[in-house]
């Protein structure tokens, strides 16, 4: 949601999506009774995240970005919570206890991160990407076409055409001014705020391209008043917030600390970059045999890993061919996750697509968009491929090479798409789990660990040059985990964040561009819930083999993991030591 939940996920609300419960979790329609009154709330103020997750009814309303609206909200949720305290007291089930429990943890940091923003911050809200998305989930392939003329009527509330609504822009400069009147308050970075603004050219031509592609009638004027006003926005950031702006990018370290909280990880900055310095030299030390190995059948005159993916680099799939060679990619990997006994697959297929330019100033990232979770009509999960990223100044595109090759695709489809996100997410639907589970227990960490464990379960399997792109993929994790703590304390410069990337890690310019960009403003602290899930999956799994021994069945492991929803690892743990050990033993 756009105040609580995850940016990936996000009245009484349908519960048709989480699919009903497989037998022996009759619980969960007990539990989804507490977690339904949070999320009525939740709804009630972001209700284009209502629109996201199938709910039609919220399809015309848009939020209030006040910080009043902020206020009204969060004292509802305590007066919610607090009911679900007492009444959830009597419970004897330990899971949905242990639902509550998620719950409030989850609304005990919102508060937190709330406050500290209210009192500190002057956050830099992005006019045109915040419509661009709330326009986006209605103007969509997987939207019902009835729905989206819905999209004009909320364009037109968003510029203030509709009675007794003030323009969306309006109320965002209001909200901005309010935190600039109170004392002691520190601005966004300057690199943040000109990034933004420099692209969001890409997000306006978007929103015409969506109406235009749907065949929406009745938005043109409309559209005329959204581009002034989002204009206008723009000048006045640059005029009243750019100034002001932080030349240092770091975050306070109770807010940095917050943020690594926020994303699931446990551990302490310092901590988590030193076990990714000695996971770097052991990745570097297991692709060197594997490159030279590539480079003698190929006749490469270089068999150092990075001269050897430079080389195959060379070999880049363009225009109408990628779709059709990620989805031959797709089976293969299917074929072996059958023959192999890895994890059970649906029989319907995977969706995999290109993004658009607005998409991908949006997340300049491959990427799973979820399916919605609550009514969920037959929507899937969505693997989504940017082939560039848009410049900042107006200029030409910065070019990936880094996806669209032979061998980075059998990781890449194996973490976005199967055994990966995709199965992750879309099997919550299908098989049950709590509305909890999916949605409040969410954080980078328990997600993208599943998501980079997805690669390294599929290593064995693949060709050396896969093998070989699996291990630089887990390498760049690696470098995530000391690059955004290192530079958050000033340890590295982003000059040496960008020679590690770009000449280590082999990475072009472009997605070495995306990753700063997300260490410095854009989700510091997020890029080390990658390796830090992943090290603790896998620790988990060494933990239940040496359990079970000869008993142990991987099947059956990753079945139950992905059957557990979005659990953190210390819940996901207790799990499996005291549900999944006992049952095979």
């Amino acid at each position: 949601m756009r105040k609580a939940i995850a940016a990936l996920l996000l009245g009484t609300v349908s519960m048709t999506a989480v699919a009903a419960a497989e037998p022996g979790k009759d619980w969960i329609a007990k539990s989804n009774t507490y977690t339904q009154k949070l999320l009525d709330i939740d709804i009630k103020h972001a209700p284009e995240q209502g629109s996201g997750e199938g709910l039609s009814k919220y399809d015309t309303l848009i939020s209030d970005p006040r910080i009043s609206d902020d206020l009204a909200q969060r004292k509802e949720l305590t007066a919610a919570l607090a009911g679900i305290k007492a009444k959830a007291a009597k419970e004897t089930d330990p899971n949905i206890q242990q639902d509550v429990a998620i719950l409030q943890k989850a609304f005990d940091l919102r508060f937190r991160k709330q406050d500290f923003a209210l009192a500190h911050e002057v956050t830099f809200r992005n006019a045109s990407q915040e419509i661009f998305q709330g326009l986006r989930v209605l103007l969509d392939d997987q939207v019902a076409a009835e729905r989206r003329p819905a999209a004009v009527e909320r364009l037109k509330k968003y510029v203030g055409a509709e009675k007794g609504f003030t323009p969306f822009a309006e109320l965002l400069k209001q909200r901005t001014l309010a935190q600039i009147a109170k004392p002691g308050v520190f601005y966004p970075s300057k690199g943040e705020v000109e990034t933004e603004l420099g692209r969001n050219a890409n997000y306006v031509s978007g929103i015409a391209d969506l109406f235009k592609k749907y065949g929406i009638k009745g938005w043109e004027q409309p559209y005329e008043q959204l581009k002034t006003q989002l204009a206008d926005y723009d000048a006045w950031v640059r005029q009243t917030i750019l100034p002001k702006a932080r030349t240092d990018f770091r975050l306070p370290p109770e807010q940095y600390a917050m943020a690594f909280e926020n994303y699931g990880i446990d551990i302490p900055p310092a901590q988590i970059a030193d076990m990714a310095h000695k996971a770097f030299v052991q990745y570097q030390a297991e692709m060197a045999p594997i490159a030279a190995q590539i480079a003698k059948e190929k006749g490469f005159p270089d068999p150092d890993y990075r001269a050897v993916i430079k080389e195959l680099k060379k070999q880049q799939i363009t225009g109408d061919a990628i779709l059709p060679f990620f989805e031959h990619r797709l089976h293969e990997i299917e074929t072996i996750i059958q023959d192999k006994g890895i994890v059970t697959l649906p029989s319907r297929p995977a969706i995999i697509r290109l993004a658009t330019a607005a998409e991908t100033a949006q997340v300049p990232a491959p990427h799973m968009t979820p399916p919605p979770f609550l009514h969920n009509t037959g929507q899937r999960g969505e693997f989504v491929l940017p082939l560039n990223i848009p410049a900042a100044d107006g200029g030409a595109a910065d070019k990936y090479d880094d996806f669209t090759y032979d061998a980075v695709s059998w990781t890449l489809t194996a973490h976005e798409a199967r055994p990966g996100h995709e199965l992750q997410f879309d099997s919550m639907v299908e098989h049950g789990v709590s509305l909890a589970r999916a949605l409040y227990a969410f954080n980078s960490t328990n997600a993208e660990g599943w998501g980079l464990y997805s690669e390294y379960i599929m290593q064995p399997y693949e060709p050396a040059e896969g093998q070989l792109l699996t291990i630089q993929l887990r390498l760049l994790r690696a470098a995530r985990a000391i690059l955004d703590p290192e530079l958050q304390s000033g340890k590295v410069t982003e000059e040496q964040a960008y020679r590690m990337l770009e000449n280590d890690v082999v990475l072009s310019h472009a997605f070495a561009k995306e990753e700063v960009e997300r260490f410095t403003f854009r989700a510091p602290g997020q890029a080390n819930s990658y390796f830090y899930g992943y090290t603790r999956l896998l620790d988990l799994r060494k933990e239940t083999e040496a359990a079970l021994g000869a008993k142990f069945d991987q099947k059956k492991f990753h079945d139950f993991i992905l059957g557990q929803g979005l659990l953190p690892p210390d819940l996901m743990r207790k799990a499996v030591i005291e549900s999944f050990i006992p049952s095979l033993k």
